[in-house]
């Protein structure tokens, strides 16, 4: 993230005491906490949580009001990341610039962490600081989102029976898989955005986020796909030409470099596009899209 601009783009420092707070608050075991919080803090883009307080403010209401969503889509976030590094998975031995969880505390203990985040994520949706009358509306949007993600990963790592074409493929992992979450973080950010203002979402409020949300997780994708081509492992932060040794499907492998890069720059166009109708108060939105298109790690 471009230092310049990331406390601009989203108050990251209170996320992570937030995140901090939650882990620290669970009655569980203090070595899985402590796996929890290794593979959880100190390190990632926050996209996520990022998203949710934007999408709050985008409707005129404080970003923090949106922490509790922020937790929760962090945590499924760090989840899926742990149990995609396992041997079974994409065997991965680094993730955000140290060695993955199941190299660090084991295989076991990286299991049963990431069962505990998914948990923990839901009963961060119905505390004292979430609207009861929203918690329904909440938990929706983080299941869908967290199915989505898993069935991409299962297309993505399985491979996809019935698709015809290995671009039709490639665009269901990505928005399945990356997408469904962003769609979700998004979503949930601006339930709660509303909620703090006694209000409803309207059909062109909701329309504009989730067009906003769709764009900005395809577009994410499509850079990480390009800094697997591109990047050495020390800037990305993990193992970078993977994809290729592995075979998988990506924007470069199947549309090239310089049409992933025009893929890039027209579905910022479209994020932006989407949120301009909610005017100035969308400008952490915008702001956040730029950065995401721009990023080399």
């Amino acid at each position: 993230m471009n230092p310049g601009v990331s406390m601009e783009v989203a108050p990251t420092r209170v996320i992570e005491a937030a995140l901090k707070l939650a882990l620290d608050e669970l009655d569980l075991p203090a070595t899985l906490k402590e796996a929890m919080a290794y593979a959880t803090l100190g390190g990632g883009k926050r996209l996520r949580p990022m998203l949710c307080w934007h999408s709050a403010a985008a409707m005129g209401a404080p970003g923090a009001c949106s922490l509790p969503a922020g937790i929760a889509v962090e945590f499924v976030h760090a989840f899926s990341l742990i149990h995609d590094d396992l041997p079974a998975m994409d065997d991965d031995d680094l993730r955000r610039g140290k060695p993955t969880l199941h190299i660090h505390a084991g295989e076991a203990m990286a299991i049963l962490a990431g069962d505990a985040l998914e948990a923990a994520s839901f009963a961060a949706l119905v505390g004292p600081a979430v609207p009861k009358g929203c918690v329904a509306e909440l938990l929706r949007e983080l299941s869908a989102g967290t199915l989505g993600m898993i069935g991409g990963q299962v297309l993505d790592t399985l491979g996809t029976p019935g698709v015809v074409s290995p671009q039709d493929a490639l665009e269901a992992i990505h928005r399945s898989k990356t997408g469904a979450l962003i769609v979700a973080a998004c979503r949930m950010g601006a339930i709660l955005g509303l909620a703090h203002g006694g209000r409803t979402m309207l059909g062109f409020e909701l329309g504009a986020i989730t067009a906003y949300a769709k764009a900005i997780g395809l577009m994410f994708q499509i850079v990480d796909d390009l800094i697997d081509v591109e990047q050495p492992a020390e800037a990305a932060g993990k193992r970078t030409g993977k994809d290729a040794a592995a075979g998988k499907l990506t924007y470069p492998s199947i549309h090239g470099v310089q049409a992933s890069r025009e893929a890039i720059q027209r579905l910022h166009a479209e994020a932006l596009q989407a949120v301009g109708p909610l005017g100035p108060a969308a400008s952490g939105l915008v702001s956040l899209a730029e950065v995401l298109s721009a990023r080399t790690s």
